[in-house]
């Protein structure tokens, strides 16, 4: 049977070999702290869980693709409390499966791979959702290296003319997943304004956005009147939602309409009791404030360990992520045989080397029996 070249370009999912080496270890008897993959365990707030199941029918139909009206008002309203955003909910917001499927699928909506752009351009390290879909859909994919020296942002002034000139996507992702790092508003500003210049689309995935140490990051909704911008979000870190299923994009009318035509022939939009309990998430915020605070205490279990150990930690401002110098080549190998899972850096790109990233999700208590081991180890 012959299958698609793309599926084997992709090659295997980095976590998925992850995946394996857990259930090795398990069967060995090791016990494991797994700081691998960003799936968080904060429980979800009982309101939600509430809403979820009053919204259960004894009759069950297809949801729409454009998403519930109720939705997609709540969606408007917490961009504007948070970000200063007025979006229109009928024509700039259509609600998703997650963010992960709008990305994967944005290119089949937006690049025409026969024609003068076919390029999509993407950060690494970085999440290689949108890599594998600018391959699926035909298009050529050019990485944009992220360095500390650059604040872990994209050199967009490097950025040759006629590759610019060849660009259908620029990918940005701030609070950025490995790094932990943010994007200052200026550089969203000049981002969006080259979006304009080169007649491209900036495309922001911001899943991160309401997870923060200390300061609130900005938004490419901050800086939609400079160029052609699109932000995917997702309840999935914000309100612990990963089950759910539930995010957004935020765009331009003739983009949200383009979306809404396309979604019906894949059938992705979240369930209707999905949507009435996403409602409940988005209109209310003391859960996400208890979630930041989950996490700051994780972090805060950790950083002493680290910090005598002269472990540097770089970036790792925002997420749930801790991005930190590898002290060795073979630090992840490591601390795997000592029950600790962490990703290595290159798992998110060539870039990534020298690095390794702690996904905070185990409990506050498995964060500090982790430095005690951290303490050993190190």
């Amino acid at each position: 049977m012959q299958l698609s070249p793309a599926l084997a370009a992709t090659g295997t999912y980095p976590f998925v070999k992850l995946e394996q080496e857990k259930r090795r270890l398990a069967a060995a008897g090791v016990e494991l702290i797994d700081f691998g993959k960003g799936d968080p365990r904060e429980p979800t707030d009982p309101m939600i869980r509430r809403a979820l199941a009053e919204s259960l029918t004894e009759i069950s139909t297809y949801p729409l693709a454009e998403g519930l009206p109720e939705l997609r008002s709540a969606i408007a309203a917490w961009c504007e409390r948070r970000f200063g955003a007025a979006l229109d909910p009928e024509t700039e917001i259509v609600p998703t499966y997650g963010s992960k499927e709008a990305i994967f699928l944005l290119h089949q909506v937006v690049l025409d791979r026969d024609g003068s752009k076919p390029l999509v351009l993407t950060t690494q390290p970085g999440y290689p959702v949108p890599d594998r879909g600018a391959t699926f859909a035909g298009g050529e994919v050019e990485q944009l290296a992220l360095h500390e020296s650059n604040g872990f942002l994209p050199d967009l002034d490097a950025v040759p003319e006629e590759t610019w000139q060849r660009a259908a996507i620029l990918w940005l992702n701030y609070p950025n997943n490995p790094t932990g790092a943010v994007a200052p508003l200026d550089f969203l500003r000049r981002a969006a304004e080259l979006s304009r210049k080169h007649d491209f689309l900036l495309a922001c995935d911001e899943a991160y956005s309401e997870l923060w140490f200390e300061t609130p990051p900005h938004s490419g909704l901050e800086v939609r009147e400079h160029g052609n911008v699109a932000v995917f979000n997702t309840l999935s870190k914000r309100s612990s939602m990963t089950g759910y299923r539930s995010g957004f994009v935020a765009a331009s009318a003739d983009l949200i309409a383009a979306l809404k035509q396309y979604r019906p022939s894949v059938g992705t939009a979240p369930q209707e009791f999905v949507q009435r309990a996403s409602v409940v998430a988005w209109n209310d915020e003391e859960h996400v404030e208890r979630t930041r605070d989950a996490y700051r205490r994780k972090r805060d279990a950790l950083m002493p360990t680290l910090a005598r150990k002269d472990v540097r930690v770089a970036g790792s401002t925002a997420t749930m992520f801790l991005w930190l110098e590898a002290p060795a080549d073979d630090i992840a190998e490591r601390l795997l045989e000592h029950g600790l899972i962490v990703s290595p850096g290159t798992f998110f790109g060539p870039a990534g080397e020298g690095y390794f990233r702690l996904a905070l999700v185990p409990t506050e208590a498995e964060c500090r029996r982790a430095a005690t081991i951290l303490e050993d180890v190190l």
